[in-house]
């Protein structure tokens, strides 16, 4: 185990000065390196920003409304077959948009329910084995896109991969937690 703790805690400073001593290697300018690339992601971000402003409305809004708790209501036989608690449904899908807002409703379940409790658990381990895939995706296209807004092309199966993904990810949470408790 401490092994395990020792790596995790070197690992950044190790990839910090792998990268320098490659720069110096390879006599790349770093710092103009680090400031280009600063530079690119800032212009990423300005980019991505009204789309993260209308999700994080969006949420609040559905948040606000009850809408979430209503659908979690509707479908919660449904979820209860499937060993996955109604109580986590509206953290299931904040997930694939915004993961801050999604620590939010964790931070909810875990007062609710409590950190050791099954949906605490579950609800961590969800959290670990998904990903925010709207987002990323439109970063994505963001940064891969060109300045006359034509449309990126071989990326046909994306969204549906990465539901799958979050799907085996759900499913692995649901499992491991039903190992650990």
């Amino acid at each position: 185990m401490r092994i395990i703790i020792f790596a995790s805690n070197m690992i950044i400073p190790l990839v910090i000065f792998y990268i320098i001593g490659y720069g110096i290697i390879s006599k790349t300018e770093i710092f103009d390196a680090f400031i280009k690339g600063a530079a690119d992601g800032f212009k990423v971000v300005a980019g991505v920003l009204p789309t993260l402003i209308g999700l994080m409305v969006a949420i609040g809004l559905m948040r606000a409304s009850g809408i979430l708790d209503a659908l979690a209501d509707s479908i919660s036989p449904l979820m209860e077959q499937l060993h996955f608690p109604a109580s986590l449904v509206p953290l299931a899908l904040i997930k694939m948009f915004s993961s801050s807002a999604a620590t939010g409703l964790l931070t909810d379940i875990y007062k609710q329910f409590g950190t050791d409790s099954r949906e605490g658990y579950m609800a961590s381990l969800f959290m670990c084995c998904s990903e925010t895939i709207f987002y990323t995706i439109s970063v994505y296209f963001m940064a891969t896109g060109d300045k006359e807004h034509k449309p990126v092309t071989g990326m046909r199966w994306m969204l549906a991969g990465a539901l799958l993904c979050t799907l085996a990810g759900t499913v692995a949470s649901v499992m491991l937690t039903d190992l650990i408790i």
